[in-house]
């Protein structure tokens, strides 16, 4: 079993940083999308639902969105 990764709760960032998303499944299997920070996030009915998100709300910047292969706790 893989370990559980572990989003920082909402927190500001330093100024000027633009936001980056982690995308992953939860420990129930939902698809999960959250901005590193935890000023975003949802969860997805898929993959292409929750990849599509974090594209979208980034400015579908190449760096910018990180596929996990760990579980993802989306922090409520």
């Amino acid at each position: 079993m893989s370990p559980l990764l572990h989003v920082a709760p909402p927190a500001e960032p330093p100024p000027g940083e633009p936001s980056r998303f982690i995308v992953g499944q939860d420990p129930q299997g939902h698809w999960v999308a959250v901005e590193i920070h935890g000023r975003a996030g949802g969860l997805f009915r898929s993959r292409t639902d929750a990849l599509h998100y974090a594209e979208d709300a980034c400015g579908h910047r190449p760096d910018a969105v990180v596929v996990s292969g760990e579980r993802i706790a989306l922090p409520l």
